[in-house]
């Protein structure tokens, strides 16, 4: 109203003038309706001698331009603030702390523990239902000043405002019972925890980035210590994570340069002594670090997606190994050389093709290979993995199952598996002599091994 005061009044002012306004008028049915307004001053035309306004209804396009304005600042599955809105609200924080030193807040950021299954398990749109229903949940149990928000996928974080450290781990412990508190989708009861990451003040944070930095790292903390937990970021963190991002560009380089070798480790009979094969144990001499074991390297090959190439080079190597001895000793039959297949690679398309080419060019006889898969990974896709096997003993490859009973395997899965060997995992021959628990469960493999075939 005083906008459109003073509009009347410049217009009254200015004999010829036009302006434009925009204002909230009443309709009949008592419903608020915007409009834009043009009015003229005429009041010097003897026609007219008066104000005109032209006038038209804009409540549509008002609603329509408050809707992009929302969706540009909202998640579309939730309705929850996004990445944009939550970082403005953070500047603004961060803006007050420099103001005010005193000020204190915190940042949690917060995945769900094994969402994936539960998506690829129960479906996308379940899966959809599922997040709204979380979002639901602790926006009921927050503050009207915390703001919460999807970053996306499984990815929540929440902003609160003049709050402490220990009013944050409050916060972080009040989710996770709200979490644990079973979820009802259609004909499903679902139960869920969540790895929290915290980000706090203490830090002295001048970009909102770095706070979203910081409680991503502490939230992965927590996930490699098993998830269902809250942790606290501290300077450690970013200091590994440095190393890692490193690790990782060092890693990319490492085929190109060829910095693996293969180191064989003789297989030897308990009955007689005798050699019975070779492991094949990758190694990384890394320029700078020196020889670095698989523990330090596997983790981010299996992350980066870089264990594939790494899996081709293992390989091929071993194939061009067991040629090179088969010409060196042509008279001796030869001994297996184990190696270890990854999931990832195992899964790829193009795996039996590539091993067969690998055969052919190096000319190994398929017999002198014996590919180690794990429990675990030949029942994630039992019936694939029956018929990659079966495949791959076409190349007359052999096949063993390495870390045996670890997993959970059926029996019937296991009579169908193709394989030649089981390697009883270390767990329970390491206390066999001490434990004689340990030595029936080793003696009950080797009988059920031996049954199979």
């Amino acid at each position: 109203r005083p906008l459109a005061l003073h509009e009347f009044g410049y217009l009254r002012a200015n004999p010829g003038a036009s302006s434009r306004m925009e204002m909230r008028c009443r309709h009949a049915d008592g419903s608020w309706r915007a409009m834009e307004l043009v009015g003229t001053n005429l009041l010097e035309e003897p026609s007219v001698e008066g104000i005109v306004l032209n006038g038209r209804d804009i409540t549509d396009r008002k609603r329509a331009e408050a809707q992009l304005l929302h969706d540009a600042f909202h998640d579309k599955l939730t309705d929850l603030p996004n990445r944009a809105l939550l970082l403005d609200r953070l500047e603004q924080v961060l803006k007050r702390c420099a103001r005010v030193p005193e000020t204190q807040f915190a940042v949690l950021f917060i995945d769900l523990d094994r969402f994936k299954v539960l998506n690829d398990s129960l479906g996308h749109m379940l899966g959809d239902q599922f997040l709204v229903a979380i979002a639901r949940r602790v926006e009921r149990a927050l503050r009207p000043t915390d703001t919460f928000a999807r970053l996306g996928g499984d990815e929540f974080t929440l902003l609160l405002e003049d709050s402490s450290t220990e009013e944050a781990l409050l916060v972080a412990e009040r989710i996770q019972q709200l979490l644990e508190e079973p979820f009802r989708l259609g004909e499903h009861e679902v139960f869920t925890t969540a790895s929290i990451g915290i980000a706090t003040s203490d830090v002295g944070y001048e970009r909102p980035q770095d706070v979203l930095r910081d409680a991503d790292l502490a939230m992965y903390r927590a996930k490699e210590e098993g998830g269902c937990r809250a942790v606290l970021f501290d300077a450690s963190m970013h200091r590994q994570a440095v190393t890692a991002l490193q690790l990782e560009t060092d890693l990319r380089r490492a085929l190109d340069r060829e910095e693996f070798e293969l180191l064989f480790q003789p297989i030897i009979r308990l009955d007689d002594g005798s050699l019975s094969g070779f492991e094949a144990l990758i190694r990384w001499r890394h320029p700078e670090k020196g020889l670095l074991a698989p523990a330090r390297f596997l983790g981010v090959a299996e992350d980066t997606g870089l264990i594939v190439a790494m899996g081709r080079w293992v390989l091929d190597t071993v194939c061009q190994t067991v040629a090179r001895w088969k010409s060196a000793f042509p008279r001796h039959p030869g001994v297996p050389i184990h190696f270890n297949v990854s999931a990832s690679q195992l899964n790829r398309s193009d795996f039996i093709q590539r091993a067969r080419a690998s055969l052919a060019f190096t000319g190994a006889p398929g017999h002198l290979l014996r590919m180690e898969i794990t429990e675990s990974t030949m029942m994630a896709n039992a019936e694939a993995t029956v018929a990659t096997l079966r495949a791959l003993k076409a190349l007359d490859i052999g096949l063993a199952i390495d870390d045996f009973g670890t997993g959970y395997s059926s029996l019937s899965y296991l009579h169908r598996f193709p394989t030649d060997a089981v390697k009883i995992d270390r767990s329970f021959v390491a206390e066999m002599r001490g434990q004689p628990r340990d030595a029936g469960l080793v003696r009950t493999i080797i009988d059920l091994a031996h049954d199979l075939g």
